[in-house]
């Protein structure tokens, strides 16, 4: 039996039984030869539900106490790749969701790919094909891709440019920017219920989609995102303006990695590095 056909026959018995009352997977989307999120909610639509390198949706992010229409449908299963099982453990360390209170339905993943057929950057140094935190473990153990390192070159180039070269970059970038919030909206670990950016009293970050608004919500939500973001790229997959945002979020990966000895996993029971104090911490991020 495949992958999909465990899946679907998984969901079956969970939705038949009363386990849970949806399935939060994949389904084919009715154009473009896509797939899109799905929510099952009786055993009889389980054939609806698909997974292979297209799932590259981090439904993770409809656990979030904010998504009420999702919560309101019952205890769910969610269809989690490595990367979004992280992202769930994430939400169970914040409070987010109760460990109890969802089904984990994990797939090894051999990485996701695009119309192109290339790989996704994000799955060229992939560490989790196999999702470290599940209840039920769907498919074959895969072998962690061989692709190259794009993210990482992406970093180096930065790295090698001076401090002034830098600044330039990214704000060139920046001035595409035009504050649609996809990148915020799509990530499941922003989740507040209401933003800094949406505040007016007093006002932290400028709303206008300018230089100066767009430096400080990006730094903003990079500094927000540290030692907490899984590496998904769905920030950048959403963005219309095509920020390199997931090499923004791979170079603070690294310094957290640096100054922390930290990087991302799927253990809810340990704290993220930026969320607990100790003496024994590195100051080098304030040299």
């Amino acid at each position: 039996m495949g992958t999909m056909e465990e899946l679907r026959a998984l969901a079956r018995d969970l939705l038949g039984s009363g386990r849970v009352q949806v399935v939060i997977g994949y389904e084919n989307a009715p154009r473009g030869g896509g797939v899109r999120p799905a929510f099952i909610t009786s055993p009889e639509d389980a054939d609806r539900l698909v997974f292979d390198d297209r799932c590259k949706n981090n439904l993770a992010v409809y656990l979030q106490k904010k998504r009420k229409e999702v919560r309101g449908m019952g205890r769910p299963a969610i269809v989690v790749k490595g990367c979004d099982a992280r992202a769930v453990a994430g939400l169970i360390r914040d409070s987010q969701v109760h460990r109890d209170d969802v089904e984990m339905v994990a797939v090894h993943c051999p990485g996701v790919r695009g119309e192109d057929g290339c790989l996704d950057a994000r799955c060229s140094v992939c560490d989790c094909t196999t999702p470290e935190l599940y209840d039920h473990l769907l498919g074959a153990p895969v072998a962690a891709s061989q692709e190259g390192d794009p993210l990482g070159e992406s970093v180096e180039r930065l790295d090698q440019m001076s401090r002034d070269e830098r600044w330039a970059f990214w704000m060139k970038e920046m001035e595409r920017c035009t504050r649609c919030n996809a990148c915020r909206e799509v990530c499941p670990i922003c989740y507040c219920d209401q933003c800094v950016q949406d505040k007016t009293i007093p006002r932290w970050i400028d709303s206008s989609a300018h230089k100066q608004g767009n430096l400080s919500w990006h730094i903003t939500r990079a500094m927000h995102l540290a030692g907490r973001c899984v590496g998904c790229g769905e920030c950048e997959r959403a963005c219309h303006a095509q920020l390199p945002l997931a090499t923004l979020m791979r170079k603070v990966r690294d310094i957290v990695e640096v100054s922390f000895g930290e990087r991302p996993h799927g253990d809810p029971e340990k704290t993220s590095p930026l969320g607990v104090f100790s003496l024994e911490d590195s100051d080098s991020l304030f040299k």
